[in-house]
């Protein structure tokens, strides 16, 4: 199994046994055995992985299980034969990981159409959302579809707006968050603003509207870095509300993060035609907000 490093960035066990779905103690037994290949040499299992690191490691023979079928209702807001633009539920997983490997949404797109081929443990998922971030996805259902919405991702040519909750109140109209994204040394399950082995992150965000201890705002991405938006406005002190991961208060609902994929714009990749999508926020959305305000104005 070869894989080529984009996003992950932490310790080749950890990051291996994501990608693959094997424990982390097999995958460190193979590292032992000298068996997994860094950018053609031997590593050890702390080795942080860095974006465009080679790995290379033995197929695993009847670890993981191969994509099953997943009888999942989609709401798929658009289709042709080169893709599809789906609107994700919040508490959805997006492929196969560890703890979740046939409730998916690519098990539930697997089931009802031809996905792309170019990454066999993500086929089809050109852009990811958390699990418990809602609203539009796009997907790719060949290759050359694929490749040209990646290099459009890439190429800042893929127009994305999300829809955010944030605690306290933002002062500011608008405001532009540039600061670099990393794996958190401490947390390899969190991001955070780091100088060392990250990535370049941009997001923009406009207040929409302030409340009485929260704020809703409209980001737009300029790059795509893992949680990008959580670890950017946690940055600036106004973290997602209800986020369980990077929030400052605990999450007291089923419901995750509030936030949302409001919309997409962007070129058709194999005919050119200019493509926009646009959704609202599930219910819960402002059902938490309005909860979260009528408690805390509470005496």
């Amino acid at each position: 199994m070869n894989f080529e490093i984009k996003e992950e960035q932490g310790r080749l066990d950890a990051v291996l046994s994501d990608l693959t779905g094997v424990s982390r103690s097999k995958i460190q037994k193979q590292i032992k055995e000298k068996k997994v290949t860094v950018n053609g040499k031997t590593a050890t299992a702390s080795y942080i992985v860095k974006p465009n690191d080679e790995i290379v490691i033995p197929p695993f023979e009847n670890e993981r299980e191969e994509l099953k079928p997943y009888d999942l209702s989609l709401d798929i807001v658009f289709e042709n034969e080169n893709l599809m633009v789906i609107n994700k539920p919040s508490g959805l997983v997006v492929h196969p990981a560890p703890g979740h490997h046939q409730d998916t949404l690519v098990n539930a797109l697997f089931s009802k159409t031809n996905l792309s081929h170019q990454d066999s443990f993500r086929p089809g998922v050109v852009h990811r959302l958390d699990k418990d971030t809602s609203g539009l996805m796009l997907i790719a259902k060949n290759d050359i579809a694929h490749e040209k919405l990646s290099e459009m991702l890439k190429s800042k040519e893929i127009e994305r707006h999300y829809l955010a909750v944030v605690d306290g109140v933002i002062p500011n109209e608008t405001g532009t968050i540039d600061a670099p994204i990393g794996r958190d040394p401490k947390n390899r399950l969190k991001m955070k603003v780091e100088k060392e082995n990250s990535k370049e992150a941009i997001t923009h965000f406009k207040v929409l509207k302030r409340y009485t201890h929260h704020t809703l705002i409209e980001c737009v991405l300029e790059t795509g870095r893992t949680h990008q938006i959580r670890v950017h406005m946690d940055y600036i002190g106004y973290p997602i509300t209800n986020d369980p991961l990077y929030g400052h208060h605990k999450k007291t609902t089923p419901f995750g993060q509030l936030l949302h994929s409001k919309s997409l714009r962007f070129k058709e990749p194999i005919t050119g035609e200019e493509l926009f999508f646009e959704c609202d926020p599930p219910e819960e959305f402002f059902q938490i907000l309005t909860s979260c305000e009528n408690k805390e104005n509470e005496v």
